[in-house]
């Protein structure tokens, strides 16, 4: 008797293709202006917050105190990153990368409006710092969803040989954030009396976010879903199809199968988060309270480092794609550590020429970690909890690392009367970033769609079963 053939079997869903040339430049662009006007809501708080928030905000505290306390609701924003990476990292590996980005910008750029409007202490009290507080808890909350997902949308329609230089474009909004906001305040408050700036016109860059928001989120929605995520989740809905339970939890996954990675990502944050905000956030007020250098002299300082920092990122990016992620993240960890001590040295003669090659070269130094740093955190995770690992990794270490380092470095700076101090607290950071990436696996033209598969296995990571998410049991 003859035997009936076997049952043809579903066939897999084809692999995600590379995005074509043009649509990457779209994605990237899209990324790009997001995560700019991100970090320009973010960092503009930062700004004022070293500039005038003391004297709106907690006018009964002597100066330096004010500032204290000026950073301390700064820090809170901090505080909220590692629950938005939570949130948006679940439902990121969840519903898609696209979805959660539109939301984080909403958010920001509202709460950003929100703080232009504020009543001051003069007018309602304590009140005005409460209701600071609860707009800075959002802004952190949007920023720490923010980054995994603008990162991954680039990473994820890439092709492996060049990801270092493509992904690398949306840390440049960073700088370009810094750029901006930087560039506002300079010509306020060259154009604004003193008086005047602090009556009303610190308001203008906050209020300017409403409209950055609606450019932002008109070129944000017409770009595609990341194919990586898409051909994932088609796996997904087929085994679904096949298996009783799938873990639907990206988090418990992430901690099961990739917790070294997490610790990995972490401790590469510290030196590259702490540095940042001593270079562009504390240095406003070590220029200006230690030094005596004026604000517009301190801002032109860090708005031209800046624009340097923009320009070096994709450099350092396509450098990486060359000598690996691991050698590019230790040149800038190791140069930071090292730059500590002449970075103050220098702006401690209080001229603008010596005050901007001491933030120019920290900043260039800071984007060899900032650079590779998207596709480093992107090629450790499987796809389906990817953005939950490269965003907890990336947001957690964030509490310990750029929350408090403009509270810790004024707070030494009000002890000691001194910049050394402040200079072994980065060099400590720097040394604790180099352990972590000593500790981790080069991970350059590592296929994403790949990784948790049986493919990956040859490159010493575990198997499919290994990797995937969790069944429930």
């Amino acid at each position: 008797m003859a035997v009936p053939p076997p049952a043809p079997s579903a066939p897999e869903p084809a692999p995600a293709p590379d995005a074509a040339p043009g649509s990457l430049r779209r994605i990237v662009a899209a990324s790009l202006i997001g995560t700019t006007i991100e970090w320009y809501d973010f960092f503009l708080y930062g700004s004022a917050a070293a500039l005038v928030f003391n004297k709106l905000f907690f006018p009964e505290s002597d100066p330096l105190v004010g500032t204290l306390l000026a950073f301390l609701t700064y820090a809170v924003g901090f505080a909220a990153r590692p629950i938005g990476a939570l949130v948006f990292g679940h439902y990121g590996d969840r519903l898609g990368r696209k979805k959660l980005l539109v939301i984080s910008l909403l958010m920001m750029g509202g709460a950003t409006f929100l703080i232009g409007l504020l009543p001051t202490h003069a007018t309602i009290g304590s009140s005005a710092a409460i209701l600071l507080t609860v707009l800075r808890l959002v802004q952190g909350f949007a920023l720490g969803g923010e980054w995994g997902g603008a990162v991954l949308l680039v990473s994820e329609h890439g092709d492996a040989k060049r990801r270092g230089f493509w992904a690398s474009w949306p840390q440049t909004g960073a700088p370009a954030g810094q750029l901006l906001a930087t560039a506002v305040l300079a010509i306020l408050t060259a154009v604004l009396t003193e008086e005047a700036f602090v009556s009303w016109g610190w308001r203008i860059p906050f209020l300017l976010s409403g409209v950055l928001v609606l450019v932002g989120m008109w070129i944000r929605l017409s770009v595609d879903e990341s194919p990586v995520f898409k051909a994932a989740l088609a796996r997904a809905q087929a085994a679904k199809k096949t298996e009783d339970k799938v873990e639907q939890m990206p988090l418990v996954a992430v901690l099961r199968h990739h917790w070294k990675d997490v610790l990995v990502a972490m401790g590469a944050r510290m030196a590259e988060n702490i540095s940042f905000y001593v270079i562009t956030a504390f240095i406003l007020v070590y220029a200006t309270e230690q030094v005596d250098l004026d604000k517009q002299t301190a801002l032109n300082a860090v708005l031209i480092a800046s624009a340097v920092h923009f320009a070096a990122i994709p450099a350092w990016g396509a450098l990486s794609d060359r000598l690996g992620r691991r050698p590019v993240y230790l040149i800038g960890a190791i140069g930071v550590g090292a730059w500590a001590f002449p970075f103050f040295w220098l702006i401690d003669t209080a001229t603008f020429g010596t005050l901007l090659l001491a933030v120019t070269v920290g900043l260039v130094l800071h984007g060899a970690m900032y650079a590779p740093q998207a596709a480093f955190f992107s090629e450790m995770f499987a796809t389906r909890m990817r953005y939950s690992g490269a965003s907890i990794g990336a947001q957690f270490s964030s509490v310990a690392a750029g929350a408090p380092a403009p509270l810790i470095a004024t707070a030494l700076l009000n002890e000691y009367h001194s910049a050394t101090p402040i200079a072994l607290y980065v060099i400590a950071a720097a040394l604790i970033t180099v352990v972590a990436i000593a500790c981790a696996k080069e991970t350059r033209h590592r296929d994403l769609d790949e990784i948790g598969s049986d493919a990956d296995a040859a490159d010493g990571r575990p198997a499919a079963e290994d990797t995937a998410p969790a069944r429930s049991v």
